[in-house]
C-alpha cells in the first residue's frame, strides 16, 4: 500500500512530466463563499447575454462533491500560454491598421490541448488505484464544465485572486486552468497568503471601467465579453474604448506586475504559439473581406471561431473606425450597425 505522501509526490511528478507548470491538490468540499458571490453577481445582471450562466449551474459549479459523488481530492493544474510577446507597434499614419487578438487565442483551442493531458493524468490515478486493488473514478474539467476552477486553484495554493479577478500565480496570470476530481486520497496543499495590496494598475487601466470595483468584473462592459459573447450592435459609448481589440482583451493582465518579467517563466506549450493563419495582429481589411468558407478555414481549431464571422467583422469595423484612417480601406464602407444587425 503506497503511503499518502509518496502517492501525491508521484502524482505531481506525472503532472509535471505531462507539461503542466502548476499543480495543487485541495478538498472537494463546497465553495460556499464563492457560491454566494456568484449568485449575487448573476442577480445583479453581470452575465448579460450569457444565458447559459444560470443560478442552478452556478450552485452546481461550487459543489464538487456533487460533480463526482464520493470524491476525495480536487486537483487543479495550470499551463502557461505566454509564448512570444505581442507586437504593440501602432501603425504609422496612413498605414493599413491591424486588430489585436488576446494571447489565449493565438494558438489552437486550449480546451482540447488541456483536456488531452488531463485525461492522461486521470488515467495515472486510476492505474494507481488498480495497483492497490480498487477501482478509482475521476472526472476532468477544462473551463467548459461546471466547476469554479479559479476558486479551486486558490484553495489548492496555485495563486491568489487579483483585483482584475484573474488568478495571479508565481508564473504570472497568462495561465490556463484545468481540474480533476478523483475518489483517491491525496495530500492537500495550502492557500498562499498574498494579495494585491494597494496596487490598482488593472483597475485604472481597464478601457471600459469594467473593473471599477476591484475584485468585481462587470462583464457587460468588458471588452472580452463585448467582442466574443455579445450579439448585435455594441453600445456607441463603449465602441471608442475598445481600441483595436477584435477578440478578447489583455489590458488588465498586461499592466499587472505579476506579468512584468519573463525571466524564469516557462514558455507556453507549442500548441499555444501564434498560428500564421491567425496571427496576433491581423489586417482589419483582410477580416472584412472574409466569407464563411474562408473564415472557417482560417480559424479552424482556433478559439476565434467561437465569435463567428459576423461578430468578428463587427469588431473589425469598430477597430477600423477607431483607427481614424486617412484613406479608405476596401470593405470599410459597411457601417457598424449594418454588421452588428447581421450577427446571430
Amino acid at each position: 500500500m503506497t503511503d499518502l505522501a509518496t502517492r501525491t509526490r508521484d502524482f505531481k511528478a506525472e503532472a509535471t512530466r505531462l507539461g503542466f507548470h502548476l499543480v495543487g491538490v485541495t478538498s472537494p468540499e463546497p465553495f460556499k463563499e464563492a457560491e454566494q458571490q456568484l449568485v449575487r453577481w448573476l442577480r445583479e445582471g453581470h452575465q448579460a447575454e450569457m444565458a447559459w450562466m444560470t443560478e442552478a449551474r452556478a450552485r452546481l459549479s461550487c459543489r464538487p462533491d456533487e460533480l463526482l459523488p464520493g470524491a476525495r481530492a480536487l486537483v487543479v493544474v495550470g499551463a502557461s500560454y505566454r509564448t512570444v510577446e505581442p507586437d504593440t507597434t501602432i501603425p504609422s499614419s496612413g498605414a493599413l491598421p491591424r486588430g489585436r487578438i488576446a494571447r489565449y487565442a493565438w494558438g489552437v483551442d486550449y480546451h482540447e490541448a488541456m483536456k488531452a493531458r488531463l485525461v492522461e493524468l486521470a488515467a495515472f490515478l486510476r492505474a494507481a488505484g488498480a495497483a492497490e486493488g480498487r477501482e478509482a473514478h475521476t472526472r476532468v474539467f477544462v473551463d467548459s464544465g461546471p466547476l469554479v476552477e479559479r476558486d479551486a486553484a486558490v484553495r489548492a495554493g496555485l495563486g491568489f485572486r487579483g483585483k482584475n479577478t484573474n488568478l495571479l500565480t508565481p508564473i504570472g496570470s497568462f495561465v490556463f486552468l484545468g481540474a480533476l476530481l478523483a475518489d483517491v486520497d491525496l495530500q492537500f496543499d495550502q492557500p498562499v497568503a498574498k494579495d494585491c495590496g494597494t496596487c490598482r494598475l488593472c483597475v485604472e487601466a481597464c478601457p471600459t471601467d469594467a473593473l471599477a470595483t476591484p475584485y468585481h468584473l462587470a462583464a457587460e462592459r468588458c471588452i472580452a465579453y463585448l467582442t466574443i459573447e455579445h450579439k448585435g450592435p455594441i453600445d456607441d459609448t463603449l465602441q471608442p474604448r475598445m481600441g483595436d481589440w477584435i477578440f478578447g482583451c489583455d489590458v488588465c493582465q498586461d499592466v499587472c506586475p505579476y506579468n512584468r518579467s519573463t525571466r524564469g517563466r516557462p514558455r507556453g506549450w507549442p500548441e499555444f504559439e501564434p498560428r500564421p493563419e491567425v496571427g496576433t495582429r491581423p489586417l482589419l481589411s483582410d477580416l472584412l473581406g472574409l466569407d464563411d468558407d474562408t473564415f472557417r478555414e482560417q480559424f479552424r481549431d482556433s478559439p476565434v471561431r467561437r465569435t463567428k464571422r459576423p461578430r468578428l467583422q463587427r469588431n473589425a469595423q469598430i477597430a477600423l473606425a477607431n483607427a481614424a484612417l486617412e484613406r479608405p480601406v476596401p470593405g470599410a464602407q459597411r457601417s457598424v450597425l449594418e454588421i452588428g444587425a447581421a450577427v446571430d
